[in-house]
């Protein structure tokens, strides 16, 4: 039976190496379409979480969990010996930037290096790992071409970027058009013919080239527009006006106009860093993407702007913060969940400690986070504690807070997410 009839009826073992935000719930997709899946591991700690069918995963329940391992659909392990067993083999490790800004594929090259040791014959690889335009062709297709085996007769390669958005009640994996790009048109309609299996739409494209590229439009997309309110918001502020109401009103346009909203910085695990993926790999080329550049730059400068403006507020400058007592509201880069990777909330509360201030923040979803080397633990959000802040700085408007009850018992509120809209005190000043 080829694995095109497996796929088909729903027999191909599906592995999934890399059981993080994008692939834990990828798992979870496949096995609900009724495949049997094995999740490849490597962190100990993520491995007895599964083991005793507990998620650490905000988008899937442990309920769920437990049902398809008692079920026999899902499996996890550190055992990469078992990889030939796999029909398909979906990659789903993490691709950092360096500190210089420039790519890191070091995860995905180990993860890689190992799968080609142990490729056999008739096996489909997918990666939905976020790289630059050409690192499939470039770097990934020659690791696996080592295996002595033929790309397009013997093994199968192709490219499906990740779309997962951690807490949208809307969108999933199931109902989110799934791009999929091939190294060969074999492998493009093997690919395709899978994902079909388990989501609404599949949307093939002309190359893996052009499937990565696809991925990083889509956020730098993001990235610039953010930038462009979060410099309408010094705009405003230079003419006096409020930039939330002005978005609001632009927004009341039927067409042409998508409301972006502006805030202390950028976060997660996409928009900040796949800017900066396209930018260089199109500076390898000779060629500046001023404008793209430029975004970053704006996005990144917004702790700075945020931290000057909680210094006026307060009737300072950056340098005289010392001793002042900010409680910062939400640490997460995203409101109701608990995941801060790159959260602008850390790049705030560490330039609030460069200045001197005393800093403490309440998240309901982050217990405790690392800033400057100190280990900092959220503290309720109790009458005491929002009395005694000089300033209450909100980075992320989390629901199931009281922000009228923050207006009201703190001193000041700094407001970077409009989330006391609607209060007209003169103690919320807003970005």
């Amino acid at each position: 039976m080829t694995l095109s009839q497996r796929i088909r009826g729903r027999s191909a073992r599906i592995g999934v190496l890399g059981l993080g935000y994008v692939g834990l719930p990828l798992a979870m997709e496949f096995c609900r379409k009724g495949f049997r899946v094995t999740g490849f591991e490597v962190d100990r700690h993520r491995l007895d979480a599964l083991a005793r069918g507990r998620s650490y995963i905000g988008d899937v329940s442990a309920a769920e969990l437990r049902r398809w391992r008692t079920a026999g659909r899902f499996s996890s392990t550190d055992r990469l010996a078992l990889l030939p067993d796999q029909d398909a083999v979906l990659v789903c490790v993490q691709t950092p930037l360096r500190k210089t800004k420039k790519p890191d594929l070091s995860r995905i090259l180990a993860a890689l290096k190992e799968v080609s040791r142990r490729l056999r014959p008739g096996q489909l690889i997918v990666i939905e790992s976020t790289t630059y335009p050409g690192a499939t062709e470039e770097v990934i297709l020659p690791v696996l071409r080592r295996s002595g085996l033929r790309l397009g007769k013997d093994f199968f390669l192709a490219f499906s970027p990740e779309r997962v958005d951690p807490g949208n009640p809307v969108w999933s994996i199931a109902n989110t058009p799934k791009v999929v790009g091939g190294a060969d048109p074999a492998s493009t309609r093997l690919a395709a013919r899978l994902y079909a299996r388990v989501v609404d739409r599949v949307v093939p494209v002309s190359s893996t080239r052009a499937a990565e590229t696809v991925k990083l439009l889509e956020n730098t997309f993001r990235a610039v527009n953010i930038a462009l309110v979060n410099e309408m918001a010094q705009v405003c502020r230079h003419l006096g006006l409020d930039v939330w109401e002005v978005i609001e009103a632009a927004a009341s346009k039927p067409f042409g106009f998508m409301p972006f909203y502006p805030g202390p910085g950028i976060g997660g695990h996409c928009i900040p860093k796949d800017p900066r993926l396209l930018s260089w790999k199109v500076r390898t080329l000779h060629f500046d993407p001023r404008f793209i550049r430029l975004a970053s730059t704006i996005n990144e400068g917004m702790p700075g702007y945020a931290v000057k403006r909680i210094a006026q507020a307060l009737g300072r400058t950056t340098r005289t913060l010392r001793g002042r007592r900010i409680l910062v509201l939400g640490a997460a880069y995203k409101p109701g969940l608990g995941d801060y990777r790159e959260s602008p909330a850390l790049d705030v509360m560490d330039l609030l400690l460069r200045a001197g201030a005393r800093v403490r923040y309440h998240d309901p979803f982050v217990p405790s986070l690392e800033v400057r080397g100190r280990r900092l633990s959220s503290v309720p959000l109790s009458e005491a504690c929002l009395k005694s802040a000089h300033c209450a700085a909100i980075l992320t408007a989390h629901p199931g807070v009281d922000y009228e009850r923050v207006a009201r018992l703190a001193p000041l509120v700094f407001d970077a997410r409009n989330a006391a809209k609607g209060l007209r005190s003169p103690k919320v000043v807003r970005l």
